[in-house]
């Protein structure tokens, strides 16, 4: 008697879940916990097989999604920001660094520019691809001069309190972007306007948009999906 490898994923994990079932039912603290340590095995090896040299090698001639790439945000409509009810956009680099940053669209634009077609790799199973234009959160670290306390990076935005923490490898990955263009043009709104970041190493819900604040930490803290009980490390 044979079975296939998806059919035997799929028993195993009906199985698993069935049990885990049971355990909340019978045990819902024992459950928690078993649930807690089993999350921690799976970002040490996540964390184990992370590599930081290893690039998302997509081909020049590659398709990018274009239009068909989709929008998301939290909030009611789509975000904009209203200058003047807000004044100038900026984006805050803050947190464990000698020298804080405060800057405009136009500075970013200053800045040493990275544009690379990568992938997009959502939770829910699709990816997608587009050429992102930006500056490596890497050099924003080094302009603000983190300290050996920064282990952790907050990116926050201004889409309700969308924000969402990640680990300093990840972040200083070299296609970890501060991007603000998009398939050779300005981003819009529906993706992240002014700027968001984007990265092939995380998952999409890790790729917070509408960017404020960038927020170097000694700890973690954790972020709108991952207090909802998505993946914390949410690696690719």
């Amino acid at each position: 008697m044979s079975i296939d490898r998806r059919r035997f994923l799929s028993v195993s994990a009906a199985s698993i879940s069935g049990a885990l079932l049971t355990a909340c039912n019978a045990n819902p603290e024992r459950a928690a916990k078993l649930l807690d340590l089993v999350e921690r095995k799976n970002e040490g090896l996540e964390r184990g097989l992370f590599r930081h040299a290893s690039m998302d090698d997509v081909p020049g001639s590659a398709r990018v999604a274009g239009t068909d790439f989709p929008k998301y945000f939290i909030s009611d409509a789509v975000p904009v920001w209203d200058a003047s009810a807000r004044g100038v956009w900026r984006l805050e680099v803050s947190g464990a660094v000698r020298t804080p940053l405060s800057l405009t669209l136009n500075d970013l634009v200053r800045l040493p520019r990275i544009t690379q077609k990568v992938d997009h790799f959502c939770v829910e199973g699709w990816n997608a691809r587009a050429e992102w234009s930006g500056v490596r959160v890497s050099d924003l670290a080094r302009l603000a001069g983190a300290t050996s306390d920064a282990q952790y990076v907050d990116f926050a935005g201004f889409d309700k309190d969308y924000h969402e923490s990640w680990d300093m490898a990840s972040a200083m990955h070299a296609q970890t972007l501060v991007a603000y263009g998009m398939d050779g043009r300005l981003l819009t709104p529906g993706h992240g306007a002014p700027a968001r970041v984007h990265s092939p190493v995380k998952l999409g819900y890790k790729n917070t948009k509408y960017l404020t604040r960038i927020v170097f930490m000694p700890q973690r803290n954790g972020g709108y999906w991952s207090d909802l009980g998505y993946e914390w490390f949410g690696g690719t």
